[in-house]
């Protein structure tokens, strides 16, 4: 295939921060070609030269189709068919579909917006990669996944040569992932190069030839997809091994902390009955539309049952709220940080003791400036998140950090049930790792911790018990110790 993009000598500091050094990275077309790296290996400063927000220094090289530019702007980077999907997808949620994808081709000037000519542009786009939406239905209507194919579509109306993926797959169950792997293989047929960016490492390998390594702002390599797997990328990214044993740990003498008797809810899951022990990681999985996520809302007061029971420390609970949920010790952290988990414009203190105001109430109602900081210094240390400043926003945080920002702020309400639905979405391996030290040491001190994801390595690795969810139902339980990521494969496939 002909070299569509060359870099050479790119290299980008801002302020005392050496963000990229003498990168080089050519792009072939219709490859698809995946960028790895760390939180701060430097991803999004490539990304941002390419697509021209930012410019390299000075000596660094950018070859389009064997024309060079010493640097980029946005305009001629979109002009030579470069198409950045970030990961928050930059559509506009109160328009259409039909929109979104065609009202950038017919901007400018002082004419009239010819609707039926941006209908056509929207449905050319989507015939171009067989997608079908309704061109009619407001973007936030949409599903997660629909809005990722919006995107990709309004890429396609721009002629795109190069669409760069940045975290395609963050907020997408495994079916609608395998959906999106699938579409980036019709890219490539079609010979659009595909900058595929995820911190999903496995994905990486299904849909990559080959992956570019970035460590700390430089170029670690670049390689044959063939010759990796998760641990040697895990090692090239990091400089660390990384090993994870199934310990065989007996926890039938431990108290019953939370128990469900043939929960059910119409529609979302029916017949669910467990045990959950005090200091057990009870891990749930299984496909798209399993039940899941409205098992776990149900169990944080969020999504009453129509019928069935549900304990805690042999106590009855029917819960109405999540407020009644909290005041009997149950914690929940959403697998959408982002909208659920955190107010991203403010303080990183405040997002930490949100949970608790009510707790730290003083005098008139006031929360005294020592309890408040002292609460947030204890979580900031006994969670090792990374911050300079509790007073800045929490957005400013990395995704790990974030994530231990929410964890933060439950823990702080010492929680009996810890239900955690998907907590490494979007997290580095480095990040994910230190958040599934977190989740074992609270466990260790006796919390019950349901762990719901469809990443098998991650159920399987970090729970003592594995339950498979399929159309609402129980189908299968494992124990970790006992099982392996293929026999956990086929029984959420089965």
């Amino acid at each position: 295939m002909p070299t569509f993009l060359e870099l050479t000598h790119i290299s980008k500091r801002f302020g005392g921060v050496q963000a990229l050094a003498d990168v080089d990275l050519t792009l072939e077309s219709g490859e698809v070609h995946c960028l790895v790296g760390e939180n701060g290996s430097g991803k999004s400063t490539l990304i941002k030269i390419i697509s021209g927000v930012q410019p390299p220094e000075a000596g660094g090289k950018i070859i389009i189709e064997s024309r060079e530019y010493s640097h980029l702007n946005p305009v001629e980077s979109t002009r030579a068919g470069i198409q950045v999907i970030y990961q928050d997808l930059s559509l506009f949620p109160n328009l259409t579909v039909a929109e979104n994808i065609g009202v950038g081709q017919h901007l400018g000037g002082f004419h009239s917006v010819d609707w039926n000519a941006i209908r056509a542009t929207a449905k050319r786009a989507m015939e171009r990669i067989g997608v079908n939406l309704d061109l009619d239905v407001k973007v936030e209507d949409l599903s997660i996944a629909n809005r990722q194919l919006v995107a990709i579509c309004r890429a396609m109306a721009a002629d795109a040569k190069l669409v760069i993926m940045d975290e395609p797959t963050a907020s997408l169950t495994r079916h609608e992932v395998d959906a999106l792997l699938a579409l980036v293989r019709e890219l490539k047929k079609k010979g659009i190069c595909i900058v595929f960016v995820s911190h999903r490492l496995d994905e990486v390998l299904e849909v990559a030839e080959r992956v570019t390594v970035l460590r700390d702002g430089k170029k670690v390599g670049t390689y044959d997809a063939k010759e990796m797997n998760d641990h040697k990328l895990a090692v090239l990214m990091t400089g660390k091994e990384f090993h994870y044993d199934l310990a065989a740990i007996d926890l039938s003498a431990r108290k019953t902390v939370l128990s469900t008797r043939h929960l059910s809810r119409k529609g979302d899951y029916k017949d669910i009955s467990f045990d959950l022990r005090e200091g057990e990681i009870l891990g749930i999985t299984g496909l798209l539309g399993s039940g899941r996520t409205e098992l776990a809302l149900s169990l944080f007061g969020m999504n009453p049952p129509d019928g069935g029971e549900i304990h805690l420390n042999g106590k009855r609970l029917a819960l109405t709220s999540n407020r009644e949920a909290i005041d009997n010790g149950i914690a929940y952290v959403s697998e959408d940080r982002l909208t659920l988990g955190l107010v991203l414009e403010q303080p990183i203190a405040s997002n930490t003791i949100v949970t608790i105001l009510d707790k730290l109430k003083g005098f008139m109602g006031l929360i005294p400036q020592a309890a408040r900081q002292s609460t947030v210094d204890r979580w900031v240390k006994d969670l090792s998140i990374k911050v300079s400043n509790t007073n800045n926003p929490v957005k400013t945080l990395s995704g790990g950090n974030q994530q231990r920002v929410v964890l933060a702020k439950w823990m702080a309400t010492a929680p009996r049930v810890l239900i955690l639905d998907s907590p490494t979405v979007g997290v580095d391996i480095s990040a994910k790792d230190g958040i599934y030290e977190i989740v074992r040491g609270l466990a260790a001190k006796g919390v019950a911790v349901i762990l719901i994801s469809d990443e098998i390595p991650e159920v399987l690795y970090h729970s003592h018990r594995i339950l498979i969810m399929r159309n609402g139902r129980i189908t299968g339980e494992f124990e970790a110790h006992k099982s392996s990521e293929d026999v956990l494969r086929v029984a959420v496939n089965a």
